[in-house]
């Protein structure tokens, strides 16, 4: 390096620690959940059972105060090119608090799980169950079946830590679950005569918009009842948090699809191996997937559209693997390239939970190419191995880290209706765990962003083109 270089360089560096040095944050938005005592003005404050309970002993810091809050964004540019939100966005940390607004003894808990299936569903229920019983002393916990119609339509299942003694070890969800079933009043109406006064409520972004409902209706009605919700996607679609339960799950099975498919392939005079993951609007599952395999040649994402025909498009690309390694492996998430699908008035519908029904990527795929294929190469073996793992991954147990995650949410959450806090999702933010209006997390998507470095690196794993037509 010459002098005028290494000159230079100390400016850069000099300037750089000057900027470390000034920044600070003089203020922060907090994104403060909403609590019982902003509509309740008699509400009682009892001393947190955890200080008599003989499993703890707490010390000085083990309890979180209002002043603890994390940060959503930990990462600046302070050279200023990427301008950054000021003040800074944050949210009041999860955990046990001092003080608790319900007495153990008048507590009478309501879970209940909607939607699709997710692993570790029974590990959230299971833990909720565990945490209120042995942490707190509560001793009414129920189950609600058949998701949101089930607080109207069905008997509350006692639940006990006996009963849920090994839940963790299953899969699906053992309370039953249903999309729908959404009536306002009728489930209000129902937590009210049953006289629940903490909900805890498992499910994706469309439970998530019921529980805003739900929490609406009871703030209205200024009844005295805790409303929590962990958020459910094995799609990983939910924004704000770091992830969903369940997704680490489902990219650790969809690795066992792509190896099929692999062998498959490999196995085969020309032969494709190609794997449909899950991932309506997001392309995680697929995205994770890809990268920690190392098997995959390209893998398509809702976020990335792509086309067959011309040049660099995927036929073209999948011709030359072919050329090149006498195989290639392919990845589709189940919501990419739906725009290409031609569609019928009758396929223009949406499910009960209000989400357009997707047409299956994976079998037109494999149709397009078997069509290609023929017309382009008509003398020539060509094989297809299409693998949709769809079922097998939702209705598996969780896996080591996801049962942490969910044990670790489902305690979170505990603490945090105990508190009296109210409208909120136990979820973790930058590796701590925060509780965040659930009416933000209602409305935040967490999609692929393919202008990021983790797309980057999906596209130099697997070399495949961006389908970018020029």
């Amino acid at each position: 390096m010459s002098k005028q270089q290494t000159i230079a360089a100390n400016i850069n560096e000099d300037s750089e620690y000057q900027s470390l040095e000034n920044l600070s944050f003089s203020t922060i938005e907090l994104h403060r959940p909403p609590h019982l005592a902003d509509y309740l003005a008699d509400l009682r404050y009892f001393t947190s059972p955890l200080e008599n309970n003989p499993r703890y002993h707490p010390f000085d810091g083990f309890y979180v105060s209002s002043s603890d809050v994390v940060l959503r964004q930990v990462l600046y540019d302070l050279s200023g090119t990427f301008p950054t939100p000021s003040p800074p966005s944050a949210y009041l940390r999860g955990g046990p608090r001092k003080e608790v607004v319900f007495d153990p003894v008048d507590v009478r808990a309501a879970i209940v799980t909607c939607g699709g299936l997710c692993p570790g569903m029974n590990t959230v229920i299971r833990e909720l169950v565990v945490g209120l019983w042995d942490l707190y002393g509560v001793r009414q916990i129920f189950g609600i079946k058949s998701g949101y119609r089930g607080f109207y339509s069905t008997d509350p299942v006692v639940l006990n830590p006996k009963l849920v003694l090994d839940w963790h070890r299953r899969g699906g969800t053992m309370l039953e679950t249903s999309r729908g079933g959404f009536d306002l009043e009728k489930i209000v109406n129902a937590i009210q005569s049953h006289g629940f006064n903490q909900v805890y409520i498992i499910g994706g972004d469309g439970t998530m918009r019921g529980a805003v409902m739900i929490y609406n209706e009871i703030r209205r009605r200024k009844l005295n009842i805790a409303v929590a919700g962990i958020p459910k996607t094995v799609d990983n679609d939910v924004g704000i948090i770091d992830q969903s339960f369940g997704f680490l799950t489902a990219v650790e099975m969809a690795q066992q699809a792509i190896s099929a498919a692999t062998v498959e392939a490999e196995s085969a005079v020309n032969g494709i191996g190609l794997v449909k993951l899950m991932g309506r609007s997001t392309g995680h599952i697929a995205l994770h997937a890809t990268l920690s395999s190392c098997d995959v040649n390209c893998c398509l994402i809702p976020e990335n559209e792509f086309y067959l025909e011309g040049k660099g498009g995927l036929f073209e690309f999948l011709e030359q693997q072919l050329k090149d390694n006498g195989h290639a492996v392919v990845v589709v998430a189940e919501g990419a390239g739906q725009e290409l699908i031609p569609r019928t008035e009758e396929q223009q519908q949406r499910d009960e939970s209000g989400n357009p029904v997707l047409l299956d990527v994976g079998s037109w795929l494999k149709s397009e190419l078997n069509k290609w294929w023929k017309r382009d190469h008509p003398n020539e073996l060509f094989t297809v191995k299409f693998i949709d793992p769809t079922y097998m991954i939702r209705a598996v147990p969780a896996n080591a880290m996801d049962n942490l995650y969910c044990t670790l949410l489902a305690h979170s959450a505990s603490h945090g209706a105990m508190a009296g806090y109210t409208g909120f999702v136990a979820g973790r933010v930058n590796g701590n765990y925060a509780y965040i209006p659930i009416a933000e997390i209602a409305g935040a998507r967490n999609v692929v962003n393919t202008k990021d470095h983790k797309w980057a690196w999906v596209r130099s794993v697997t070399n495949q083109p961006d389908f970018l037509k020029i």
